[in-house]
């Protein structure tokens, strides 16, 4: 009879004990492949909404800057030989290598207007890539013509909608932060004049505390024409999906195809989005450690109460000339079987439970739910779970006197 034969027959006459550890450790197995599977596709997910959602990469034009002193005192600094961007000048970031990695890429135009009460900061974007950067925003009213996002209120009772462009030249629908709205006693359908300009207010943004609340916001091709400027732009913010392409490389290859740019990460952007990531994958990580803990407590209290069940048994074979090392290797078996029995149906249970919950979660995408080097780790570490849980009470089973085991029989 060989060893494995004896630990089979060992787990059937003791099935009752036997079925509940095989439960417990399909429960633990589960929910860690679970937690892992859902875990790994929310920090996918968490990680591209939050590149997408505000700029982490700025481009504006290169310059020098010298700085000033007299006497030992700084007295601020000034730029000169100042650069120039266009939007000729961005085509080439299409052909970087991780030109994949780039959501959005809004360039803009800054430029002081007289409105009539005091200068206001103009800014000319593309409102098509402005509302994905800033998805955040909220107006009352609508975007003008070529954009659309989410819009707080509505006029008349009725959805408003952006007014058909259907016109030569840029278009003269303008958006309003909210203090110059204010400021300015402006709603959303009025029109205001500025050199020779009639700007239809479209929509007025709510309010978002940030400096967009102060700023007329206009199509970038009528800022250049107003701020005769044509073709130029200030400066660019970049959405860029830095989960998996280190945001330094991309800047690099951004600058080695931009070379009259200045090409900066905004540092404080990306270190949210790779804390936001580590703390979801150090919760996944701690909490199955802890249920990995509890499988191998289970495993070890319910060994041990077998091999205090099996005190005949055991010296009964130490009498018929079983070694130490037989012994140890009789329940190690009946652990491992039942471990490796846990693991398999432990996947399969997490597996269909990722499935079960993939619709409760909002656009939870999974990249592979049958992943099969999660199989072989869940597999691993279910048989290193039951092989840790089993080694005492295999040694303290190894360790019983014969002579003592056998004086109840």
């Amino acid at each position: 009879m060989q060893l494995y034969d004896i630990s089979l027959k060992g787990l059937r006459r003791r099935l009752g004990r036997m079925a509940l550890l095989l439960l417990s450790l399909v429960t633990a197995v589960a929910t860690v492949v679970t937690l892992v599977s859902i875990t790994r596709s929310l920090n996918h997910a968490v990680a591209h909404r939050l590149d997408e959602f505000g700029a982490n990469i700025v481009i504006v034009p290169q310059a020098s800057d010298l700085a000033l002193s007299y006497g030992g005192i700084s007295v601020g600094t000034a730029a000169y030989d100042v650069g120039e961007l266009t939007l000729a000048d961005l085509e080439p970031i299409g052909s970087i290598p991780n030109a994949r990695n780039i959501s959005v890429v809004a360039p803009k135009l800054l430029a002081a207007v007289d409105l009539g009460a005091g200068q206001v900061l103009m800014a000319g974007v593309l409102f098509s890539e402005e509302v994905r950067l800033k998805q955040w925003w909220q107006v009352r009213g609508a975007y003008p013509s070529g954009a659309s996002g989410p819009v707080a209120s509505t006029l008349g009772g009725h959805a408003p909608t952006a007014l058909a462009v259907g016109r030569d030249g840029p278009s003269t629908e303008v958006l309003l932060g909210a203090r110059l709205a204010q400021t300015l006693g402006l709603e959303p359908g009025d029109t205001l004049v500025h050199g020779g300009h009639t700007l239809l207010v479209a929509g007025v943004l709510q309010e978002t505390g940030s400096q967009d609340d102060d700023i007329l916001f206009v199509d970038l091709s009528l800022a250049q024409e107003i701020a005769g400027r044509p073709g130029e732009i200030s400066l660019v913010e970049i959405a860029a999906l830095c989960s998996d392409c280190p945001v330094e490389e991309l800047v690099r290859q951004i600058g080695d195809v931009l070379p009259q740019a200045r090409v900066s990460a905004v540092r404080q952007a990306v270190a949210l989005r790779m804390e936001t990531v580590g703390q979801l994958t150090q919760f996944a990580l701690i909490v199955s450690l802890v249920v990995a803990l509890i499988g191998g407590l289970i495993v070890l209290t319910t060994m041990l109460g077998a091999v205090a069940e099996r005190r005949q048994e055991i010296g009964l074979f130490r009498a018929l000339g079983f070694r130490r090392a037989h012994i140890q290797r009789v329940i190690l078996g009946e652990a491992l079987l039942i471990s490796l029995a846990g693991g398999v149906l432990g996947w399969l249970a997490g597996m269909g439970a990722v499935l079960l919950l993939r619709p409760t979660i909002a656009e939870l995408a999974m990249e592979s739910p049958w992943d099969p080097i999660l199989a072989l780790v869940t597999l691993a570490g279910a048989l290193a779970i039951g092989l840790a849980g089993s080694l005492y009470p295999a040694r303290r089973a190894a360790d019983l006197d014969p002579t003592t085991a056998l004086r109840a029989l």
